[in-house]
């Protein structure tokens, strides 16, 4: 009996694919998946206009994604009703609003800010 392992790493380290093989026939395939992921996006001490800067370009590209994600789906359904889409842009920019008065009020001091950003993934039908 002719028997080979193969490992191939994916992305990620956790993810393996493993075949074994019998004289050009496959017997069995496992693979081994990672159903979440932690990100840690953002981490330190920055200054009021570094933190400013760092919050603002992350809203304004959560903002962009939603726009783009709402003229995707008008362009394939002029029908679509775009109600769910707008209320989370229009949270956002209240969110973005917020910040910079946040970022405002403290501009002129020197002290550093931390920011811990963690985003956290998990599969949505667990």
């Amino acid at each position: 009996m002719i028997c080979r392992t193969f490992v191939h790493g994916l992305d990620r380290p956790s993810q393996k694919l493993i075949l074994k093989a019998k004289a050009m026939e496959t017997k069995e395939v496992a693979k081994e998946v990672k159903t979440g992921q932690i990100i840690q996006l953002i981490k330190g001490e920055f200054s009021p206009s570094e933190a400013s800067l760092i919050i603002s370009t992350l809203i304004d590209q959560k903002i962009n994604f939603h726009k783009m994600q709402r003229l995707q789906h008008w362009e394939g359904n002029h029908g679509f009703e775009t109600s769910e889409l707008d209320g989370r842009i229009k949270e956002l920019v209240e969110e973005k609003r917020t910040a910079k008065e946040f970022f405002a009020a403290i501009k002129g001091e020197k002290r550093k800010l931390k920011i811990d950003g963690v985003i956290k993934i998990e599969d949505a039908d667990s």
